[in-house]
């Protein structure tokens, strides 16, 4: 229960410092599954983000549930933003704590997807040539026998196929 007495906040007759206290999110706020279905992910993608603390929901004092203000539902789209963007868990609690602290998260942002870029270019680079081994075995493969397994080889079309050196 908050009351104003003379100017200051009073919870049970001690002071608070209103910069410090959080109402009760009585109204407009939402519940776990209210959230998740809001954003179009599951219930469980809401308590991850809050377990590691990117979502700092209050707690219903009527029933201990917690409840997300339209602060975190707008935090969490933008983390689902960043997802698809490519950026990590890791790379978003950076740019949060920069926004956190007022400054402008900008600067780590272009540097974060510029590394993401580069790995992103890599892995396409490295899957490309992974598509054409795996292409080179279909081909090469549709031409040999079948063979049980010997003592020394348990499939001969892997083993053929890797032990020579490709592409």
């Amino acid at each position: 229960m908050i009351d104003s007495y003379q100017g200051k906040e009073q919870i049970f007759g001690v002071n608070l410092n209103p910069v410090i206290v959080r109402l009760s999110c009585e109204e407009g706020c939402v519940k776990v599954i209210e959230m998740a279905r809001r954003l179009g992910v599951t219930a469980d993608t809401v308590r991850f983000y809050t377990r590691i603390k990117i979502l700092n929901p209050t707690k219903s004092k009527a029933n201990g549930y917690r409840e997300y203000s339209d602060k975190d539902v707008n935090r969490l789209r933008f983390v689902l933003s960043a997802r698809q963007l490519g950026f990590s868990v890791e790379d978003i609690q950076e740019i949060l704590a920069h926004a956190d602290k007022k400054k402008s998260p900008c600067p780590t942002v272009r540097r974060l997807i510029d590394q993401r870029l580069h790995e992103t270019e890599r892995q396409l680079r490295e899957t490309l040539k992974l598509r054409d081994r795996m292409q080179q075995a279909v081909l090469e493969w549709s031409q040999k026998p079948d063979k049980a397994p010997t003592g020394h080889m348990l499939c001969h079309l892997i083993e053929e196929f890797t032990a020579e050196d490709r592409l």
